[in-house]
């Protein structure tokens, strides 16, 4: 049970605001407008977005903001407008490269909140285990949403966590549909980077058509993306060939020649999503609304190359070594559906259930499994990845007046279930099992060889697993002003987890004041609560690298238990904030905001340890050939202080039509606050369970400050858009056994973008522009770096602007 005074206090200032129910009676029916498609004010049950201008601070970008950046991915589009997000191109090695991820102020991606109409998306199947910026983490994944069905995004920080739930640490982002019937749009892309690969071409079109008379409507969607891969890795640094017995090199080492590595980039990629956003009213109070999606993703991702020289190849089968790849089928799907509407003319109410399901089934081809010789396979299934949420529940919300106040008091509350699963399921026999064969030939002829596919070995049934939990989760808000120009939220939520046997209750007490029509102050207190995902509870993974093998076992597993695990405890946050919205003069927008954020007990990996006491202990538990391992663990409390700033402008320039300049910045510093110790049976081996390493891709993989200086011009039917931006350095750390002193430091850097559009008629718009537009990429890694994996990695992956250089997009279209 945690419980925190704070909350108590705020559940108790909510029940004294409760109305009597003379004062429910009196209440008059103009409070909440008997409207059943349109947006509501205040925390209204039947709003699907979030209330602007109120004590939570809300950032808002317009869909023509989002298409105006050229990217085809929402989360690349956010990425590049909002200053607080971080969103790296490529997002690591192996299947972290199959879905991009978000860090909002710094913190971890499964530390913000994803909705789409005020709805919780559910989360990605996709466990992210090699390092990069998404590091163990398994957060939703809003690139499955169409860019064609978005109105606008909305990024919520302060107060998240009280108006959409506990595990809104960081923030939530709310993407709005399209709900205005009679609209449609058809868009073609055609784009590359500057060096002639990564080449897409991608469509999306929607349309929203009139359902009745009282404002119902079925908007329908759909995008689809063929990307073809891109590379950046260095030429191959390692023995190709065994030399020849004279001691000289093989001859075919002059003709197939050193470019051969393509681990640092990305694969062929073919994208498609539907969907539909409707609302149908039903009677004069009451309409049923429906959103749902399906995506689809059919990629492949290069692995590190293995050479004839190398162990894991099987020579017969492949003469000249072989560069493995990693596949993924996804189907996705969300459905969200419910009924709302309003009640005893003033009560607002809503129930609703959604489910979602992502499947992933991945494989490894092009590759073998040394430990089968002759009779390996090249081509393995190495099992699926399946996430599902069920979340069913409702909200109830009043406006009612309280004598002594000047303003009604808005009340919101409800209560939901949700039931979440995980599951593992086993690949191929020859995928994880190890036949018994060593090495056939070479001068290692007869030395073990690791099992499983090489690059990605498959799930064994013995690791395979299903796991559930129950969520039960109520909440309750007031809204009220105690002066005419002076507003208080106070919210309380509760929730119990069965997997934890634990009852959580967080709060949020917010104010503002309205100086004037111009200038407010807001402040906020916010506490939250991220349980462990159940992928982060019992994920397994065997990663066989040229090199060496490696393991991620479940905390819970009895391997990670022998080596010091214990249960995963859920991440515990209390963040205090003050912000500034103003309007100096007309057209003008400032909002500034300081936070600061405590997180104990955050979730993340141990370092990757190894050695002959950890071989040793592993092969007592029958684990063998494996010589590094990791679990998740709760290692450190950190800190996180920062703030943003964005100032927005639109003039009108008399016959040279309009410019809208605007600036931005943000800026975070996330430092460790308190360590745990390192469990004895590690330290009694010189061991440390979270070390430099694991610390600087916790708390250095986002870059701490970033600026944007943007200005759009419109002028009759041209329009120009140019952005500079600044990202800060961030910190590249990769192979467990590298020094630190040849960690790279990705240096700061100012990137251009450029669009420029013309309206060849009303209704049809051609674009060109580029991003990255003075080809601009990172310092490269040391050689010392570069050597480890043979020159397959010389740019660090983690740079928050990429590293595939300029990249290039025209488009045209049309409305209607």
């Amino acid at each position: 049970m945690i419980k925190q005074k704070e909350t108590a206090i705020a559940i108790a200032v909510i029940g004294s605001f409760l109305p009597p129910a003379s004062v429910v009676l009196a209440a008059t029916r103009d409070e909440e407008q008997v409207l059943v498609t349109g947006q509501q004010s205040l925390n209204s049950a039947r709003s699907y977005t979030t209330a602007q201008h109120k004590t939570a601070n809300v950032q808002t970008f317009s869909g023509a903001d989002l298409r105006r950046t050229g990217q085809t991915n929402v989360m690349a589009a956010l990425e590049q407008l909002a200053p607080s997000v971080s969103s790296p191109v490529f997002s690591g090695r192996g299947g972290n490269g199959f879905v991009r991820t978000m860090q909002l102020r710094g913190l971890s991606a499964d530390q913000t909140l994803i909705l789409v109409n005020g709805m919780r998306r559910h989360r990605s199947a996709n466990f992210n285990i090699n390092t990069g910026a998404n590091y163990t983490t398994e957060p939703a994944d809003i690139g499955l949403i169409p860019m064609s069905a978005i109105d606008h995004v909305e990024l919520i920080t302060e107060g998240a966590s009280a108006l959409y739930g506990q595990d809104a640490i960081a923030g939530a982002v709310n993407i709005v549909l399209k709900h205005t019937p009679g609209q449609g749009s058809f868009t073609v892309q055609d784009s590359g980077y500057y060096k002639g690969d990564g080449v897409g071409v991608d469509g999306a079109a929607d349309y929203a058509f009139k359902i009745g008379p009282h404002g119902g409507f079925l908007d329908v969607f759909a995008q689809i993306t063929h990307t073809q891969p891109a590379n950046r890795s260095g030429p191959y640094g390692g023995q190709l060939y065994f030399a020849q017995p004279n001691g000289q090199p093989d001859p075919r080492d002059a003709r197939l020649g050193r470019n051969i590595n393509r681990a640092a980039g990305t694969g062929r990629t073919m994208f498609e999503s539907v969907g539909m956003n409707s609302i149908i009213p039903i009677t004069p109070h009451t309409e049923f609304y429906n959103t749902s999606t399906y995506g689809h993703r059919d990629l492949t991702t290069p692995q590190f190359v293995r050479t004839a020289s190398n162990n894991s190849t099987v020579r017969a089968l492949h003469p000249d070594g072989f560069q493995p790849q990693m596949s993924l089928q996804e189907n996705d799907f969300q459905v969200d559906t419910g009924f709302r509407g309003t009640a005893l003319q003033t009560w607002n109410w809503n129930v609703f259930t959604t489910f979602g399901r992502d499947d992933e089934r991945t494989g490894t081809l092009n590759s073998d499994n040394p430990t089968f010789g002759l009779n390996s396979q090249t081509d393995f299934y190495t099992g699926s990845n399946i996430a599902t949420e069920l979340d069913s529940g409702f909200k109830v919300s009043h406006n009612f007046h309280v004598p002594f106040l000047t303003r009604p008091v808005n009340f919101e509350a409800g209560g939901d279930y949700r039931h979440e699963t995980f599951q593992l399921t086993a690949g191929d026999y020859q995928s994880w099992a190890n036949g018994g064969q060593t090495v056939l030939d070479g001068p290692n002829k007869g030395q073990k060889v690791a099992a499983g596919a090489a690059a990605h070995a498959g799930i064994s049934p013995e690791n395979a697993s299903t796991s559930s939990r129950d969520i039960y989760e109520g909440h309750a808000n007031l809204d009220f002003y105690v002066t005419p120009k002076w507003e208080w939220s106070i919210g309380g939520r509760v929730a119990s987890y069965s997997d934890m046997n634990a009852t959580v209750e967080t709060g949020s007490i917010s104010t503002r004041y309205n100086f004037t029509k111009r200038w407010a102050l807001r402040a906020s207190i916010n506490s939250g609560y991220r349980p462990p995902t159940l992928g982060e509870k019992n994920y397994f993974v065997t990663l066989n690298s040229p090199t060496y093998a490696s393991d991620q076992l479940p905390p819970n597993s009895a391997a990670a238990k022998a080596l010091g695990s214990s249960n995963l405890k859920g991440e515990y946050s209390r963040s205090y904030s003050i912000g500034l919205d103003a309007t100096p003069i007309d057209n003008l927008k400032i909002t500034a905001n300081l936070y600061h954020i405590d997180i104990n007990s955050r979730i993340t990996n141990t370092t990757k340890f190894g050695g002959a006491a950890v071989e040793s202990i592993l092969s007592n538990m029958g684990i063998n050939g494996v010589q590094y391992v990791q679990y998740l663990t709760n290692p450190v409390n950190t800190t996180t202080n920062g703030g943003d700033f964005s100032a927005d402008y639109t003039v009108k320039i008399g016959r040279w039509g309009t410019l809208r300049p605007n600036i931005s910045f943000s800026f975070n510093d996330t430092e460790i606050s308190h360590r745990r110790k390192t469990p004895d049976v590690l330290a009694s081996h010189g061991l440390n369970s979270f070390d430099k390493k694991a610390e600087n891709i916790l708390i250095r993989s986002a870059p701490r400050n970033r600026e944007t200086l943007g200005l759009l011009w419109n002028f009759r039917k041209l329009s120009v858009s140019i952005q500079e931006e600044r990202y800060g350095g961030v910190t590249f750390v990769d192979a467990p056994s590298l020094a630190s002193q040849y960690w790279t430091k990705v240096k700061p850097a100012f990137i251009t973008n450029l669009e420029v559009g013309y309206d060849v008629l009303s209704r049809w718009h051609l674009a060109a522009g580029a991003n990255n537009l003075f080809n601009h990429y990172p310092n490269k890694t040391p050689v010392q770096q570069q050597a480890v994996w043979s020159g397959a990695i010389i740019y660090p992956y983690n740079s928050p602007y990429g590293f595939f250089g300029g990249y290039y997009y025209v488009k045209s279209s049309l409305t209607f």
